[in-house]
Order: C-alpha cells, then sequence, then structure tokens
C-alpha cells in the first residue's frame, strides 16, 4: 500500500488508515480476541496509519491498539491519537455504563474538557501509558468546537512546542466540521485536519473552506466518516446518518446515489471510499471496522475500478456539482500527497 509524508512534517501515512473506535466498544462489544484480528488483518493488507483517542471506550481503544501494535517494530507504522477531553475517575466507580456518549463500557471515569497547555501534556501522558509506547506521531485537538478559543490560544501552542522539540512528528486537527479546521488552518502552522463526515460521496461541506485552504497552503487533509455514519454502506429508512436515524432528504440523495453505481455496476461503499482521493489535498482515507471482514471488504472496495461514467452520470443528476474533483478511472486509489489525475467535469 501505497505512503506518503503529511505535508510540512515527517509523518507517512498509508492512503488507508484504520480509525479505532470501534476497539472501543463503539455502539457494540469488540471481544479482546476480534480487536487483536481486526489489527491484525488491516497490518496484513499494508495499512501502516492507525488512528485512536481517549474518548473511545474511555481508553479502551487506546489499551486495545497498543497490545495489537506492541511485538510490530515502532518505526514501521504512524500512530494518532488526541486530547482535548482528560479521563477522570468516576465517583461511582464504574456503576453505569457509557452508551449515552456511544460506548459499552463501564463508566469507570468521566471526561472533562482540557484545552489547556497542562491537558495536553497530562492527556499524551495518560494515553502513552494506554498505549505502552514511547511516543505517538500524530497529535490532534479533538472535537475544539465549544473551546475553539482556549484551543487556538493554549492547546495549539502547546502542541507546536511538542512538535519542535520532537516528541511527536506532526500536529493538528480532528472535527465532524469544516468551518473551524479551516480557521486553524489559516490562523496556525497545523500539518494535518483530519475531517469526518464532511467530504464524502453524499456530501462536500469540506470544499466551502477547509481543502482549498489546504490546497493553497501545501497542508494534508485526512477523510474519516466516508460511509456517513454507515448509510452510504446500504441506505436504507432508520439507516444511520451522524450517528442519528438518517432524515428523508438526506436518505433519499443517497438512494439517488445508489441506485446510479448499480446502473454501472459499483458497490456504494467503493465508490464513497474513492471519491475523496479526487482532491489532491487528500493524503489518507480513515475507515473503521471491528471484524477483520470488514477490514478485507474495505480493501476489496478500495481497488474496485471505479469508471469515468459513473461519476459522469452523478454530475447529470445534480448529485455532485461540476467543479467537484474526482478520482481517475484506474483499478488502484489516486495516488496521494500530489496533484490528483482527476476526471475534469465535461
Amino acid at each position: 500500500m501505497r505512503t506518503t509524508t503529511l505535508s510540512g512534517s515527517v509523518v507517512q501515512v498509508s492512503e488507508l488508515a484504520l480509525g479505532c473506535a470501534a476497539l472501543g466498544n463503539l455502539f457494540h462489544p469488540v471481544t479482546e480476541e476480534a480487536a487483536h484480528a481486526t489489527v491484525e488483518a488491516a497490518w496484513d493488507a499494508g495499512v501502516r496509519t492507525f488512528d485512536t483517542a481517549p474518548h473511545y471506550g474511555l481508553g479502551l481503544s487506546e489499551r486495545r491498539l497498543g497490545a495489537a501494535l506492541r511485538d510490530r517494530p515502532r518505526d514501521a507504522y504512524t500512530l494518532s491519537t488526541k486530547v482535548g477531553r482528560l479521563l477522570v475517575p468516576d465517583p461511582e466507580g464504574g456503576a453505569g455504563d457509557d452508551l449515552a456518549h456511544g460506548f459499552a463500557v463501564p463508566a469507570t471515569h468521566r471526561r472533562v474538557w482540557d484545552f489547556s497547555a497542562d491537558g495536553v501534556l497530562r492527556s499524551l501522558e495518560a494515553s502513552l501509558e494506554r498505549l505502552g509506547l514511547d511516543r505517538v506521531d500524530v497529535a490532534l485537538l479533538h472535537d475544539p468546537d465549544d473551546h475553539a478559543d482556549q484551543a487556538l490560544d493554549e492547546a495549539y501552542p502547546a502542541l507546536e512546542r511538542l512538535r519542535t522539540e520532537g516528541v511527536v512528528g506532526a500536529i493538528g486537527v480532528g472535527m465532524n466540521q469544516s468551518a473551524l479546521p479551516a480557521r486553524f488552518m489559516r490562523e496556525t502552522d497545523i500539518d494535518v485536519v483530519l475531517l469526518a463526515g464532511r467530504y464524502t460521496l453524499l456530501e462536500q461541506d469540506g470544499l466551502t473552506e477547509l481543502l482549498p485552504e489546504a490546497a493553497v497552503r501545501g497542508r494534508s487533509v485526512v477523510i474519516g466518516g466516508v460511509f456517513n455514519s454507515g448509510l452510504l454502506t446500504a441506505p436504507r429508512p432508520g439507516a444511520p446518518y451522524d450517528y442519528a436515524p438518517a432524515p428523508q432528504p438526506v436518505l433519499d440523495r443517497a438512494l439517488r446515489l445508489l441506485a446510479v453505481c448499480e446502473r454501472h455496476g459499483v458497490p456504494l461503499r467503493a465508490a464513497a471510499l474513492r471519491f475523496p482521493f479526487g482532491h489532491r489535498a487528500v493524503a489518507s482515507v480513515l475507515t473503521g471496522a471491528r471484524t477483520p471482514e470488514e477490514v478485507r471488504d474495505t480493501m476489496e472496495q478500495l481497488r474496485r475500478p471505479i469508471p469515468d461514467a459513473l461519476w459522469d452520470e452523478l454530475r447529470a443528476e445534480g448529485l455532485l456539482d461540476p467543479d467537484t474533483p474526482v478520482p481517475a478511472a484506474t483499478g488502484e486509489a489516486a495516488p496521494i500527497g500530489e496533484a490528483m489525475p482527476s476526471k475534469e467535469p465535461s
């Protein structure tokens, strides 16, 4: 699997990255054996970039990912984690569960928002302990939506110092919106944005500001949430979108995308997975998995040829803007970290 260097850094990422929220029992329990086997399957498929966070299962994802990678050469993979939520022991001692936050784990800890410089250092120190590692490669500010000023004024400078000191190789922000990351692009020297759910086949809000800013400034974007919480894997009534049942207009649009893909003999999830690689600022696509079978299916879809005619019909149907870049019609993902070959609007 091809890799590229995150712009402005020395950190390399594989074109496909494994998002490890599911290893933290996202919505449903995952056994220790299944979690380990999922990471093994990703490694066997050539994935060398792994993303986690303290938020995922109250640290369970970090512990499982660290254990699964422990016997791998440390220089052979890239690991990113996040800061902004500190885990504080809960006085109830895990009497309840964490499903209110989406994770099927005992509520042994509570999350405390903290984008102070001290919070950044404490968060990374705790993450390293859970991971069982001596360093992470990428540190991301996690969801600073309601803490923008503190994240910019306190957390970002702390990350910048850590990067200067070589403690981390690259820094950035990970969010489910594009406006604030675009502000970070303009006002700071971050290396990367992890954008989840806002640059997909279903919606391209990331084209409004963020991706053009990244392209102009020579910065990288990693795209997560390409299936929009699962809607683009199997659109149907009740299918999830942004972790809730999809509103009818959103479902109708997904069904129209499905119909176009079916006319070209392409699974919708294959087109959704490949779509982001059309933009030259996209360095990697991050997908989650909870089983080895899901990893293998993702790899199969990534390598499916997508005909130019499919993108043309999506444009003709008004499902893609004429100026939206799309990948070239090859059996591989578009080259990353360079100007992308793309099908020009007709």
